[in-house]
């Protein structure tokens, strides 16, 4: 039985928050973006966080991913509590282990598309799995765009690119903000159908920030935020019943 499919390892946890605070600002005009949140993300599992605007999604995101220090709490990949690492271990720990396909793409205007993808790859001075590199890429469906830079790439492309220099790596997790949100609804599902089989086919572990409901339904597991705390979960998630949910928070 392979590592990937045995039991132990299906319900191994990848990343999760604990009592998670995060304040931006200071005495009254402070505000508490998230307030007590405590989650796991299991490895090998789809994940979307979803709430009201406002409700602490890119918050959560960020801190999970390292991008952001919680105000109290601690954060965890794998067995390494973000919260006691240097801003060097960090950067470092951000690098190898975690992928993060922001929506404003943060792509490298300098570089090409492919120079672009394999860059984490490069500061990190490890070799791209071709094999891997090719797939990410045809997938995704940008071969014939490796040479172009961001300028003369569509939004769509810019954000495959972007999704792509995420999972070339093979990180542990792969941390995703509203990836679709700049998309046609044909270039958002075959992003989408990508993450999907990076989950299914490889056993990745991506945690995706949407509001849309068809977007997260490609999700395994939705985790519902509103003012900064977790309200509910749904698991094998349909867009009527994502749907139903958000408008009962919304209410």
């Amino acid at each position: 039985m392979s590592a990937m499919s045995s039991p132990v390892a299906a319900l191994a946890v990848a990343a999760r928050a604990s009592m998670l605070r995060k304040v931006y600002g200071e005495g009254e005009a402070s505000v508490e973006a998230l307030r007590g949140v405590s989650v796991e993300f299991t490895a090998g599992q789809f994940t979307a966080i979803m709430g009201p605007s406002g409700s602490g999604k890119s918050t959560l995101l960020h801190c999970m991913a390292g991008l952001d220090t919680p105000t109290e709490g601690q954060v965890f990949i794998g067995d390494t509590d973000l919260t006691a690492l240097s801003e060097k271990q960090l950067t470092r720990l951000r690098r190898d282990k975690v992928g993060f396909v922001f929506q404003a793409f943060n792509l490298i205007p300098t570089l090409n598309a492919a120079e672009n993808i394999t860059l984490p790859l490069d500061i990190a001075g490890r070799d791209v799995d071709k094999a891997w590199f090719d797939e990410v890429i045809d997938t995704i469906g940008i071969r014939d765009r490796l040479t172009h830079r961001p300028s003369e790439l569509s939004g769509g492309q810019q954000q495959r690119v972007a999704a792509a220099r995420a999972l070339a790596s093979r990180p542990e997790m792969v941390f995703a903000d509203e990836p679709t949100g700049n998309l046609d609804s044909r270039s958002g599902a075959e992003l989408l159908g990508f993450l999907r089989g990076a989950v299914t086919d490889h056993g990745q572990t991506i945690v995706m920030v949407t509001h849309d409901a068809n977007a997260a339904s490609y999700a395994d597991r939705i985790v519902f935020l509103a003012d900064g705390r977790i309200v509910d979960e749904m698991l094998d998630p349909t867009a009527d019943r994502i749907l139903d949910r958000l408008k009962s928070l919304e209410s």
